[in-house]
C-alpha cells in the first residue's frame, strides 16, 4: 500500500481538489483506493456525498479506542472508499498527542493506523488541513509521496522551499515531495514567468500546470470529482497528467 498525501502550509491553493481528482483516477487505474479527509472543514467529505461524522470522533480514532475499519464508507464510485472527517477533527493534534497506540511517539500515530489498512487498499490519499501542526507532522511521516499545490506566485514558492526544509530535518525515511502548479491563470504574467522559470530552480516541482477554470469550481455543484463529469475538459487533463507522474513514482 502506497501513502500520497496532498499538502502545503499555505491554505486555498486546491489542496481538496488535487485529492480528490487524482483519488478518482487511482481508481480508473485499477487500484483499490481510500481518501481520507483529515480537515475540519470536511470539504472531500461533502464532495462525496457522505455524511461528515466519524462515530467516537476524532479522539476514540487516534487512540485506537475505535477501530479505522468501522470508520470507513463508501463512495459513489466503486473502489473508492472515504474516511470522512468532521468536526471533532478540529482537536486531532490534541488527540494525537494523547495517542495509546504503539507508535514511536506522536508523530507516528497514523502512520500505525494505516496499517491497519494496507491489506485492503493499493493507494491511500490523505487530504490534510494547511498548517503545521502535529497533524501535519504525522501526515508527512506517514506519506511516501506528497502532492504540494504551488500557485504561481513568490510567497507559494518560499513556501515550498520551508516545506522542503523541514522535511529535510526528519531521521531516516522521508516522503519524496512532488511540486506542481495550481490555479494558474496564465493571462497574469508572473503565472507565466515562474511556470517557465521554477522547475528548473527547484527540484521536486513539475512543470505540470493545473489552470483556473469554472470546471473545478463545478466540483462542490456537481458534488463529483471533475473527471467524472468532465473528462475532457483541459483541468481533467491537467490533472490526469499529473497522476501519471504520480503514479510513476509508486
Amino acid at each position: 500500500m502506497k501513502t500520497i498525501a496532498s499538502y502545503t502550509i499555505k491554505g486555498g491553493v486546491g489542496k481538496t481538489t488535487t485529492a480528490v481528482n487524482l483519488a478518482y483516477l487511482s481508481v480508473l487505474d485499477g487500484n483499490r483506493t481510500l481518501l481520507w479527509d483529515l480537515d475540519p472543514q470536511g470539504a472531500a467529505t461533502f464532495l462525496f456525498r457522505v455524511q461528515p461524522h466519524v462515530k467516537g470522533g476524532s479522539a476514540k480514532l487516534v487512540r485506537g479506542k475505535q477501530s479505522v475499519e468501522y470508520a470507513l464508507k463508501a463512495t459513489d464510485f466503486e473502489g473508492l472508499d472515504l474516511l470522512p472527517a468532521d468536526f471533532t477533527y478540529r482537536n486531532m493534534d490534541i488527540d494525537l498527542s494523547r495517542s495509546d497506540r504503539k507508535a514511536k511517539h506522536s508523530t507516528r500515530a497514523i502512520a500505525e493506523l494505516l496499517k491497519d489498512l494496507s491489506a485492503d487498499y493499493d493507494v491511500v490519499f490523505l487530504d490534510t488541513p494547511p498548517s503545521l501542526s502535529l497533524v501535519s507532522e504525522n501526515v508527512l511521516h506517514a506519506a511516501d509521496i506528497v502532492v504540494v499545490p504551488i500557485i504561481p506566485t513568490v510567497l507559494a514558492a518560499r513556501t515550498f522551499d520551508q516545506l522542503t526544509d523541514f522535511v529535510a530535518t526528519f531521521e531516516g525515511r522521508k516522503p519524496i515531495l512532488h511540486g506542481f502548479f495550481s490555479m494558474v491563470d496564465r493571462r497574469k504574467a508572473l503565472h507565466r514567468e515562474i511556470v517557465a522559470t521554477l522547475p528548473s530552480q527547484r527540484s521536486g516541482v513539475s512543470a505540470t500546470a493545473i489552470p483556473s477554470l469554472s470546471a473545478i469550481e463545478l466540483m462542490s455543484v456537481h458534488r463529483a470529482p471533475l473527471p467524472s463529469f468532465a473528462p475532457n475538459s483541459p483541468a481533467a487533463k491537467a490533472y490526469r497528467a499529473l497522476w501519471d507522474e504520480i503514479s510513476g513514482l509508486l
